[in-house]
């Protein structure tokens, strides 16, 4: 039998809001909301400050903007961002070649063979935070465990500027009470449908057989199976180019296609500030829905040039409902906006720097 694996989610605290502040001393201690403001503009990241209030990322400023009127609206500068990213994935390659970025905040390290020769996860932890705030005066969270479903939801166990463990012989007590919504992909329509079932622990989701799940949820009650035991055997892959970027939403109640047109408007959004966390451009815009009989759609078009702005990443997917050739009766349960065909930056337009959500 393999040994466990020794995976390390390191996750940057409040990192966007951070940078702001570390930048200009005038906005510590203040609540930071990083975003344009803007009828359409939605929030990149809230401060801890302006977190008490309520907002979070992905949020619409104006929401933001209503829940803590006394916010300090700063506009997002990527190109910053990704230089303090750079140098965070530095300090992660001096302990390990195995680091899987999930954004410019975030990453999965594989730890099992230490460069340094080191064998504790937890002094390794340790020792890259500490590197990141002597070299970058930034906190980061951290999340042990052996694999890296786990490491994701004990890196928020004690943010900010903290980090958990999760050794295997405790997997078991460390998951059964969790709230199920702990468990990624689990939102609240899940959540609710869970509820019917009596499951609103991962202990009550691990009394259901996998037959009942698969037949409920179909590969996705697979995975619920899975997660609920703590199984997740995914590697660390380092340096996967993104190939894909989608945001999608399901509805309380089944929508018409005409209804359809604000959430298209809002899952554009958060697809677009996604991409603005990696330095690949996507091509073709993708709109699937799902109808309330479960049958998936999908629509995509590639223009002659990349969108290279969140209006006509928007105007191609509210374009794209013109060739759902279904009954206008048809009512849909989710629909979803995302950009494939990503290729690396230098061979397209490069897009301006304060390419954005909204009015600056």
């Amino acid at each position: 039998m393999s040994r466990p694996r020794k995976i390390i989610h390191v996750d940057m605290d409040a990192f966007y809001a951070s940078v702001e502040q570390r930048d200009d001393p005038l906005l510590r201690g203040k609540p930071v909301v990083v975003a344009w403001r803007g009828m359409r503009s939605v929030v990149c990241a809230a401060s801890y400050e302006a977190r008490v209030f309520g907002v979070r990322s992905a949020m619409p400023a104006l929401r933001a903007e209503r829940l803590c009127p006394d916010a300090v609206f700063v506009p997002p500068d990527f190109a910053r961002y990704k230089a303090v990213s750079r140098q965070v994935r530095e300090i992660f390659l001096r302990h390990t070649d195995l680091v899987e970025p999930l954004s410019l905040d975030e990453a999965y390290l594989d730890v099992t063979e230490h460069k340094g020769g080191m064998t504790v996860a937890t002094e390794i932890a340790q020792i890259i935070r500490a590197q990141i705030r002597e070299e970058t005066q930034l906190t980061a969270s951290a999340g042990i465990a052996p694999n890296k479903f786990l490491a994701k939801i004990a890196s928020d166990w004690r943010k900010p500027d903290g980090q958990f463990v999760v050794p295997p012989h405790r997997i078991e007590q460390f998951l059964t009470p969790l709230p199920v919504n702990r468990v990624p992909g689990v939102g609240k329509v899940m959540a609710a449908k869970l509820a019917e079932l009596g499951v609103a622990t991962v202990g009550d989701l691990r009394a259901l057989p996998l037959e009942e799940l698969e037949a409920r949820f179909g590969t996705f009650g697979g995975r619920l199976f899975n997660r609920a035991r703590g199984v997740d055997e995914r590697p660390v892959e380092p340096d996967q180019p993104v190939q894909s970027i989608s945001s999608e939403d399901t509805f309380a109640e089944d929508l018409l296609l005409e209804d359809l047109a604000p959430a298209i408007v809002q899952l554009a959004e958060k697809t677009w500030l996604a991409t603005r966390k990696t330095d690949r451009v996507g091509h073709t815009v993708v709109l699937k829905l799902k109808t309330s009989q479960f049958r998936i759609i999908t629509r995509s078009f590639t223009p002659e040039s990349p969108p290279d702005s969140v209006e006509e990443l928007r105007d191609i997917a509210l374009g794209l409902r013109a060739r759902v050739e279904l009954p206008l009766e048809t009512r849909y349960r989710l629909v979803g906006v995302g950009l494939g065909g990503f290729r690396e930056r230098e061979v397209v337009r490069q897009p301006g720097l304060f390419d954005h959500l909204g009015d600056v």
